[in-house]
């Protein structure tokens, strides 16, 4: 089994940055991609950014491309997302989530809210 605790979610204004962070506990298995997702009110939960843990290779949704930064750490059981130049349209609940070899984990999701 595997559990996801995050941390980082917060209030910033428009054009400011946010870290946000996911720890990973995993016991006898590994975790082959890790990812972030966010949903607004009212609509559909969107993928933000996804990486391979193996190989590190990453992708991003183009809304936010150039602007997050998704990276592990050298353990590969946090899960970060860095973001920049941040604008009141990416306002969500956040989520991580870590897909094991049969079953998907999800994060509890955390608020993030850009003012302009």
């Amino acid at each position: 089994q595997v559990q996801l605790v995050e941390s980082g979610g917060g209030l910033v204004q428009s054009g400011g940055s946010l870290r946000l962070s996911c720890a990973a506990s995993r016991r006898g298995f590994r975790l082959y991609t890790m990812s972030w997702h966010r949903q607004a009110p009212g609509k559909q939960r969107e993928l933000v950014a996804r990486i391979i843990t193996r190989s590190g290779n990453t992708n991003y949704a183009d809304s936010v491309k150039g602007r997050f930064t998704i990276s592990t750490d050298d353990s590969g059981n946090t899960l970060f997302l860095q973001m920049n130049s941040l604008k009141p349209e990416d306002t969500a609940v956040y989520y991580c989530k870590g897909d094991g070899y049969t079953t998907e984990y999800w994060g509890q999701g955390t608020q993030v809210t850009v003012s302009s």
